[in-house]
């Protein structure tokens, strides 16, 4: 008998407790803050949207007329008088361009993270190194570029697809590297020690079980990187040189969707600024491309999916 009068007390002081935390029993104060709060974040999520939707639409509006096969595969047209043409190389070099200054920054980066949260921790070179990735991650593109067009232009003599590479790999590095330090972070220690106490090092530790745990966070750090590099046009315009014809070389002169936008929409001439709106489509349709198809195969490797 006591032990039903029990259950029977416990089970009422929940629903007390249930019912004291309900909002019509939260003081008046309370649910005005609370009010309020969520009307604050609406309004700001409204205005931070709105812009976006705006731009998007915008640019549908002026850049689908233009699109199809044959503007994405033609080569540009030599006179920003005439009608036609493509961005053919534009969109052969952004693909080149960025593919290269990927391979480059994300496994760098990458494995700097892995250093500075599994080994380096604090100790003296992995707060210096952070403190540089810092510091990097505020210095404009000019200056990025301007630094390889000094140190490897100059050197090649010539303008080339991979010293504009070689600048995006420099921008998208602390990008990726801090991105990913912080997502590595975010996996519970509980992990990494459950997993040494089955006898892995901590090598196998990291590669099987913490960069899968953080594999979504990394993937998003990385595509911000990305999109960074694709939508850069300074180190485009300064290192990579010109091309009206599709060349998938690297050590020749490229163009790239950034440069081709900024170039036509200075023209006064309507098939310039028409082509230069075509190609701002084409890199946004590039760029969600590239995030779905990074998020299926992050989501693929997720460990919580295995």
């Amino acid at each position: 008998m006591t032990t039903m009068q029990s259950a029977v007390a416990t089970n009422g002081h929940a629903a007390v407790t249930r019912a004291s935390l309900r909002r019509g029993a939260l003081p008046l104060r309370r649910r005005a803050m609370d009010i309020l709060s969520k009307v604050l974040m609406s309004i700001s999520l409204l205005v931070a949207i709105v812009p976006l939707i705006l731009v998007i639409f915008y640019v549908i509006q002026k850049g689908a007329g233009l699109l199809s096969w044959d503007f994405l595969t033609e080569d540009i047209v030599a006179s920003p008088r005439r009608t036609g043409g493509g961005m053919g190389p534009a969109v052969a070099g952004t693909l080149l361009i960025t593919g290269i200054a990927s391979l480059i920054a994300i496994p760098l980066g990458l494995l700097g993270a892995i250093y500075l949260n599994e080994y380096g921790r604090n100790n003296a070179l992995a707060r210096f190194i952070r403190v540089m990735a810092d510091v990097m991650t505020g210095v404009p593109s000019i200056v990025m570029a301007l630094f390889i067009y000094i140190a490897v232009v100059l050197t090649m003599r010539e303008k080339t697809g991979l010293a504009a590479s070689l600048a995006l790999a420099a921008l998208m590095l602390p990008v990726v590297l801090r991105s990913s330090e912080e997502m590595l972070k975010l996996v519970p220690d509980e992990l990494r020690q459950a997993s040494a106490a089955l006898g892995s090092r901590r090598w196998k530790t990291t590669l099987s079980v913490v960069l899968p745990a953080a594999i979504s966070g990394i993937t998003s750090g990385v595509m911000l990187a990305i999109a960074r590099a694709a939508g850069e046009t300074t180190p485009i315009v300064v290192c990579a040189g010109i091309a009206y014809g599709i060349s998938w070389d690297p050590m020749v002169e490229q163009t790239a969707l950034p440069a081709q936008i900024f170039v036509n929409a200075a023209l006064p001439f309507a098939p310039a600024v028409e082509r230069a709106w075509g190609a701002a489509l084409t890199l946004m349709i590039i760029v969600l491309v590239f995030t779905i198809a990074a998020r299926v195969v992050a989501s693929r490797f997720a460990i919580k999916n295995r």
